[in-house]
Parts: C-alpha cells; structure tokens; sequence
C-alpha cells in the first residue's frame, strides 16, 4: 500500500506544469489521402489480473508502460493500450472526471497552426474559436473526457483518435489516447466525477514518433 500511494503521490511541481499548459493540443491529424493503420495487438483491450486498493470504476493511467487500468474491484482490471502525446507526460496526480463529450471539436493552439499552417483549411470558427467540429477525421476521436483538480481544469485528456496506430507509442502531440473503440468503451463505463490517477513516469519522454 504504501509503494502504492508514494507512485501516484502529487508533487507541487507537477501540478504546477499542468496550469502552464496552453492546452491538449490533440495529436494526429490525418488528410484524406492518409490511410489509418491497426493498432499493435499488444495494446488490445482486455481484463488483467491488477490488484488495487482503489475502489471500482476508479481510472490508473501508467503513460510510461502506455496503458490505461479501470479498476474491477475483484482483483483485476481492464487494460486499455494508450498513446502518450508529449503533454500527457507533463502532469500526473489525482483528478476527477469533470465534463464528458461525444464527438469533441477539436482547437489547435495558435502555435500549432503556426507550425502547420495546412491546417488552417480545414478549420472553421466555432463557438469558442477556429477549429474544427467534431467527426470521424478529428483528431480527438469519437470521445474526450476532460480531467480537473480542485476545481481547475489540468487541461489533460482522455480522448479517441483516427489513427490507431499510434496506440503505444509516445507521439508528437496530445495527451492519452485511446482507440475510438476503446475511448468509448471506456466512456460508457465512467461517470463524470470519476477519479482518475495518473502515474508519474520515470523520466522524460522518448523521443516523439512523428
């Protein structure tokens, strides 16, 4: 128990990062001529043996082994495969899940679009700003469920994706991501006020598979 609760210990310093962030800036984008390979049988869905003080429908992200737990409460878990964009290795802690949305819009930040600026032909304004609306070819996939702490948005993600093969691999962009599959198998077994608990990982990311 108490390895347990020192790995998944918040840090102020930690917890600082995820407030510096700009925002989960999504991942992947695919153009139509692109097509979306399978993810690596590895990271399938499945139940594990994964003994856990937390109760059941309680949420572990490891995103250094790139997988997702929710917690059984019998002694196992269902394991979800993850992709790690380089802001889901920034923060880890203790969150809850705050909101939940089914086929999210998707806002790049103002770099990103500096640094492709292809993008900005596929964005249209939308309420809160250019992006793009949720759909198939969003790079938020089909669900997102959004992480807060003490009141505050971490601004970190889980969400879908349109390119599964990026599933167990640390990527150039984005928090934790999920196989749409997955992301709403997941999402139609948790509830908003959930509590998610992120793993620190042991040091910096690998470098980002582009």
């Amino acid at each position: 128990m108490a390895e347990f609760l020192t790995h998944i210990r918040v840090s102020a310093l930690a917890a600082a990062a995820a407030f510096a962030l700009t925002a989960c800036t999504a991942g992947t984008f695919m153009t139509e001529d692109e097509q979306p390979k399978g993810p690596d049988p590895a990271f399938a869905r499945r139940v594990v043996t994964y003994p856990s003080p937390e109760p059941a429908g309680t949420i572990i992200v490891d995103p250094g082994a790139h997988y997702l737990y929710r917690i059984q409460g019998d002694g196992t878990a269902i394991r979800y495969g993850v992709g790690v964009g380089a802001e889901g290795f920034v923060w880890n802690g203790l969150a809850v899940i705050h909101t939940k949305q089914e086929w999210p819009d998707w806002y790049p930040p103002a770099e990103m679009l500096a640094r492709k600026p292809d993008l900005r032909e596929h964005m249209t304004q939308l309420q809160s700003g250019l992006g793009m609306k949720g759909g198939p070819d969003n790079p938020l996939g089909a669900r997102a469920m959004y992480l807060w702490q003490n009141n505050k948005d971490t601004l970190y993600r889980l969400h879908g994706t349109n390119d599964p093969s990026t599933i167990g691999h640390n990527v150039s962009s984005g928090c934790i991501r999920l196989t749409n599959d997955d992301i709403t198998d997941l999402y139609n077994r948790t509830a908003v006020g959930t509590k998610v608990i992120v793993l620190a990982t042991a040091g910096p990311p690998p470098p980002a598979a582009q």
